[in-house]
């Protein structure tokens, strides 16, 4: 069973800057990246990194964040820039694999906030 361990979150002011860091047991063939949910509404994708480096971004990003990873160490990461207080939410780490084994696993989440 693939186990994920994420790091990162916390509380910054608006403009600020925070890195997630989401290390998994194994990152192959697969995608990572993170989704977030803030209080009343649907979880939603922020970005993901496929273990080729293809890299997918939710639309309210508007490159402000970016995500890249180290295959060596199994970890993506999701620098997060320009922060605003709408940002504010719980970021779960995600890995998924489509091909066998298959697999679609979350992380337990760590709070985002921006505040000032």
């Amino acid at each position: 069973q693939v186990q994920l361990s994420e790091s990162g979150g916390g509380l910054v002011q608006p403009g600020g800057s925070l890195k997630l860091s989401c290390t998994a047991t194994i990152f192959s063939a697969s995608t990572m990246g993170w989704y977030r949910q803030a209080p009343g509404k649907e979880r939603e994708l922020v970005a993901t990194i496929t273990s080729g480096g293809l890299t997918n971004y939710g639309n309210f990003v508007k490159g402000r964040f970016t995500i890249s990873a180290d295959n060596r160490k199994n970890t993506a990461y999701l620098q997060m820039d320009s922060l605003e207080p709408e940002d504010s939410a719980v970021y779960y780490c995600n890995i998924r694999r489509a091909m066998t084994p298959r697999y679609n696993i979350w992380g337990q989440g760590t709070q985002v906030t921006v505040s000032s």
